[in-house]
């Protein structure tokens, strides 16, 4: 059978209209509605696209670390590019055929099924049940049997497709159209059998696609990978998604993502305000749902608009997150004219957050694979992108930034073209005119690409293409170091240093040198900083290294993704070298704890002041957790406490108390959210990203990040002094009061001080200075295209100043909701000046060479910064200028 055109008197138009009228026999019967989906809580999403077939190992970490967003009521992956030796198939029926999985919940309705929907409507290649571990209790955390799954390698049968063009009114879709209408049509008609119909549930569809793969659990995400042994299975990309349901029951795997469309596998952070009206909308196209949770409806959603509608991706992701108000008005007009249009069409229709979207996507009569992430306008879901470019190329998304690390962890133990850190890490603003919040990760079929003939491509919703300086290279850490030729003067350096104690001097030679430095000199230097201060000076090595880690200058030729891996290694020698408790006399400054020392902790002893605490084998949250253990020892006496090997625990430097002046908690790798909550009087320091809910609530104290923060930073501050030498993510102190006062060196993405209450910046009350500054390859410090770009800064603020860098008055009326902009007064550059200086000493950024020079020129601080001031504390202003005040 050969589809390529219409038959005469049907046009192409005509087919969406013919495809869902044929969908009205699975309207059901009576009141089609069901009970709202069950809420979700703050699910973890995690996905990666690889230009190499990776692991199920390697998705089986990132979900591990994410385990507390979890709560074991489902779980689930999906994997998409698969290796067809792992699945027993030839490569031509992998790449022509569709693996349909059946999930048996009753595992005697496997032949019913099979009668019923598959022999009499599919010519079979390959079929069996997937392999399981023998007894589900050997699983850890799993405590209820997953079903069995049985997969079929299925083409449709010709005469079962040319049956039904011509039942439905179909002929004039292509061969591919409709045996995939075909293919979807037969699982809806399965699953309104064997589950939605039913009160006992018996058997669903959990993917019917081509090249792709979905397989879920009532459990963990990771629990699925091991139950169905997955972890040697290889595939392009991989998603998973921890469930985290705040009300309901899941009795079985239905409920738990990823949920399939035709093509994709969709898992979803988030829930919908909004469930009922998606639901209105795509019944109106007689499209309705089975399950129990509101991220089927959006892959429906997804299906509907690729599949029927036929809409490019970049209109797909318009039509789901519509971009508004500034945004809209910030677009080319061409097209603004089309997504007007698409929002007139479907913006009843779109999911009304906060939410965030992964989407595995298998386009297979290309031979491409795709991972995508969309944010909604909303923002109020985590989101983080990376990509690592190089021998082998990996895009990844994930809820948490540290879940991005493990994977790349563990891809780096097993394979040298990985590091452990990524090239680049960013964020999306979502519904927003510069990237659209969406970013599309394409693992592509070329000649030469990276890793055997497949390439790696990034871009924004809008088709922009994102990349890295190609012309880096990377370091093969798994080689051995060659002895560089002539060291004896920077060995001098280094023995004189340490004599000295002297850790700036061994910092400000690596800042010099490091670019014209090659990789085997720069690693034998951190080396020998490691080993000639691990035990003779410990804190000079580690100061030396920390400064090198955290500060930008110039690498050359160097990764600087590469560079910090070099250095990370060398500090963690150093760590690793200072005494566990029990081991030796309390001679030396540092002592050092484990999972396994935990229970020798005792007060400082001797010369003591620092207390290491090696995060490995401690649980990311709770009484098991380091950051529970660092309150025990400040209670018996430590004021220098030092985290490493942070994998995403959460509450680090909370829970210490009232009047902490004096304790300086420190964080290396990946500290987790809520960092630094309710604080009163102690200094906590990330050296590196940040992410979620860091601050909350503190009262006073002193929170330093070396790199950008996430969502919702000093939510309900009260005081406090804050340094980021980053950006910031989505509504930074939202909610502040009281005085909490610091700077960010680069921006926000949107709703900067939304209801900021925080009073009379002269009369003590809070404010934020915002450079709109970045570090470019060579650690040089330059402005961004624009310091601030969403809207709503300073939104429906009654205290409070923003204060920011905007030397070329590139920001808007319309980017306020509320507030105004005032002139910058003496008294303003005084009150924020001590500020920048202390910015200056933390992070290089210099006020006069960086800031204050604009074009070349120095200019009056007037001149290169703004107020931003809720409307009433303007209006008093221009009052009092009035009266010569």
């Amino acid at each position: 059978m050969n589809r390529t055109n219409p038959p005469a008197g049907r046009t192409r138009i005509d087919l969406p209209d013919a495809l869902l009228r044929a969908r009205a026999e699975f309207r059901p019967e009576g009141e089609w509605r069901r009970t709202p989906p069950e809420a979700e809580g703050g699910c973890g999403v995690t996905g990666f696209a690889c230009t190499v077939p990776v692991r199920g190992k390697h998705i089986y970490e990132p979900s591990k670390q994410m385990r507390n967003r979890g709560n074991g009521k489902g779980g689930g992956i999906a994997a998409c590019g698969l290796v067809a030796e792992d699945l027993g198939v030839t490569p031509k029926v992998l790449s022509e055929d569709y693996i349909l999985q059946v999930a048996l919940l009753d595992s005697a309705a496997r032949g019913e099924v099979e009668r019923k929907y598959v022999e009499p409507f599919f010519d079979i290649d390959h079929g069996g049940l997937i392999p399981t571990v023998d007894d589900y209790r050997e699983v850890p955390l799993l405590e209820v049997r997953p079903p069995d799954v049985a997969r079929y390698f299925v083409r449709p049968k010709p005469c079962a497709l040319e049956r039904f063009a011509v039942e439905k009114g179909l002929e004039g879709l292509s061969e591919t159209e409709l045996a995939e209408e075909f293919v979807c049509r037969n699982s809806l008609r399965l699953n309104r059998e064997f589950y939605a119909s039913l009160g006992e549930k018996r058997a669903f569809v959990m993917s019917h696609a081509r090249n792709l793969i979905i397989l879920k659990i009532v459990g963990y995400a990771e629990a699925s990978v091991q139950y169905y042994r997955m972890e040697d299975s290889r595939a392009h990309v991989w998603i998973a998604h921890q469930r985290f349901p705040t009300k309901g029951r899941v009795w079985h795997p239905g409920g738990a993502h990823p949920f399939i469309g035709m093509n994709e596998a969709l898992v979803h952070n988030g829930d919908f305000a909004n469930y009922h009206s998606v639901c209105e909308y795509l019944a109106q196209r007689n499209i309705f749902p089975q399950f129990l949770t509101d991220t089927e409806v959006s892959v429906l959603l997804f299906d509907l608009l690729n599949r029927v509608y036929k809409y490019p991706l970049e209109y797909i992701i318009e039509a789901m997150a519509p971009t508004t108000e500034f945004d809209f008005d910030r677009l080319p007009e061409e097209k603004r004219r089309i997504y007007r249009q698409i929002q007139a069409m479907h913006m009843h229709g779109s999911p009304d957050g906060p939410w965030f979207f992964i989407i595995a996507r298998s386009l297979a009569a290309e031979g491409k694979f795709q991972l995508i992430g969309i944010t909604d306008t909303a923002m109020l879901r985590p989101q983080v992108f990376a990509l690592q470019e190089g021998e082998v190329s990996i895009g990844l998304i994930c809820s948490e930034k540290q879940a991005i690390d493990a994977t790349l962890a563990s891809l780096a133990t097993e394979d040298k073209r990985f590091t452990p850190i990524a090239d680049r890490y960013w964020n999306a603003r979502g519904g927003s005119h510069t990237d659209g919040g969406a970013f599309v990760m394409t693992v592509s079929p070329a000649e030469g690409g990276n890793g055997a003939g497949y390439s790696l491509s990034v871009a924004d919703k809008f088709g922009t293409p994102l990349s890295i300086d190609r012309e880096k290279e990377r370091c093969d850490l798994s080689a051995p170091c060659r002895l560089p030729d002539e060291t004896r003067k920077e060995a001098a350096l280094i023995a004189q240093a340490v004599a000295d104690r002297a850790p700036k001097v061994l910092f400000e030679h690596l800042r010099g040198a490091a670019a014209g430095w090659d990789f085997d000199r720069l690693r034998w230097f951190a080396g020998e900083i490691a080993k000639k201060t691990a035990f003779e000076a410990p804190s000079v090595g580690i100061e030396a290294l920390t400064l090198a880690i955290d500060r930008r200058y110039p690498t050359g030729r160097k990764k600087r993704s590469s560079v910090l891996t070099i250095l990370r290694n060398a500090l963690e020698e150093i760590f690793s070298a200072q005494p566990l408790f029990g081991e030796g006399a309390a001679e030396g400054t540092c002592r050092r704890i484990t999972w396994k020392t935990r229970d020798r902790l005792r007060g400082p002893s001797g010369a003591e002041t620092t207390l290491l605490m090696d995060a490995s084998g401690f649980e990311p949250e709770g009484p098991d957790c380091d950051a529970t253990l660092a309150v025990r020892a400040y209670r018996l006496g430590w004021r220098h406490l030092v985290h490493f090997n942070s994998r995403g625990t959460r509450f680090h430097a909370a829970g210490f108390g009232p009047k902490t002046d004096g304790l300086l908690v420190e964080c290396y790798d990946n500290a987790g959210d809520y960092l630094a909550s309710g604080i009163d009087g102690l200094t906590a320091v990330v050296h590196g990203n940040a992410q979620d809910q860091l601050g909350q609530i503190t009262k006073r104290g002193k929170l330093v990040i070396f790199g950008d923060v996430g969502q919702t930073f000093l939510y309900g501050a009260k005081g406090g002094d804050f340094y980021v030498m980053g950006n910031a993510a989505g509504r930074p102190m939202i909610n502040a009061v009281g005085k909490p006062r610091g700077v960010i060196n680069g921006t926000a993405l949107d709703f900067l001080a939304e209801s900021f209450m925080a009073g009379n910046p002269h009369e003590g009350g809070g404010f934020a200075v915002v450079n709109g500054v970045r570090f470019d390859e060579d650690g040089k410090v330059i402005p961004l295209d624009t310091p601030y770009p969403g809207s709503n800064l300073l939104s429906l603020a009654s205290g409070g100043a923003i204060y920011i860098r905007d030397p070329h008055r590139t920001l808007v009326p319309e980017q306020l909701n509320g507030g105004k902009y005032g002139k910058l007064s003496e008294a303003d550059w005084k009150l924020i000046l001590p500020y920048l200086k202390e910015n200056e000493r933390l992070f290089g950024v210099e006020v006069e060479r960086d800031l204050l020079t604009v074009d070349g020129a120095l200019r009056d601080p007037g001149e290169v910064y703004r107020k931003v001031m809720p409307a009433k504390d303007a209006e008093a202003e221009l009052e009092m200028e009035g009266l010569g005040a």
